[in-house]
């Protein structure tokens, strides 16, 4: 297991934090309320423990296949339905949305091998992620790949309750490999996923899927 780039900053922060919190309460609370600061100490290890955690990459070994869309993201399958796509598509989609809590894995990961012909920043609330209107209404980042002889698929990484920000490094113009990093949410969010109406589906409602692993659907 690896620290994810993206925590470098808000584990630096925890440790300061933690360090100068434990010193205080140690200078104001020992050793006539020894008890309180010990519990005040575990309570700060665990929380930085968390936080490091929530920054972790771990080993996996990949699924890979031409025909198979993998999930982009680890958490639980919250939504699976037909709907109708505004922003891109201009018609009928099949969505599947992908919850992650705040224990989750948050790396973000391109479900297929294809194109990136379409990447939109926008602007919005912070409803939680399980919130209906999460998709259309909160901030997020809109990805599209296309996928030669299949088709295009657009992944969307939505800010949850939460998150207050998205990271994304796709490039429009340049080749996304299946299972490369597309991104990371910090601190609980959601992926969807819109994809050719009457493709075959592999999960199923409230199913726990892993980001590189699981697969989604098939071509």
């Amino acid at each position: 297991m690896t620290i994810h780039k993206e925590g470098t900053t808000s584990i630096v922060i925890a440790a300061i934090i933690v360090a100068v919190a434990s010193l205080t309460a140690n200078y104001f609370l020992m050793p006539a309320f020894g008890y309180i600061y010990l519990a005040i100490l575990f309570i700060l290890i665990v929380l930085f423990l968390f936080i490091v955690s929530f920054f972790r990459i771990p080993n996996r070994h990949f699924s890979e296949g031409e025909n198979k869309i993998i999930a982009p993201a680890d958490g639980k399958v919250v939504v699976i339905e037909e709907m109708v796509d505004d922003e891109y598509f201009k018609g009928k989609r099949l969505q599947m949305s992908i919850f992650m809590s705040p224990a989750n894995v948050h790396v973000n990961r391109y479900p297929v091998s294809g194109k990136i012909v379409y990447n939109q920043y926008h602007k919005g609330k912070y409803l939680v992620a399980w919130h209906p209107k999460s998709s259309t209404d909160n901030e997020r980042q809109s990805i599209v790949i296309d996928k030669k002889s299949k088709g295009e698929i657009l992944v969307k990484q939505i800010a949850g309750a939460l998150a207050k920000r998205i990271c994304n490094y796709a490039k429009v113009g340049e080749e996304a490999k299946q299972n490369d990093e597309l991104g990371f949410i910090k601190f609980g969010s959601r992926v969807d996923v819109l994809l050719p109406i009457g493709i075959e589906i592999k999960v199923q409602l409230n199913q726990k899927v892993q980001g590189g692993v699981t697969v989604l659907a098939t071509w």
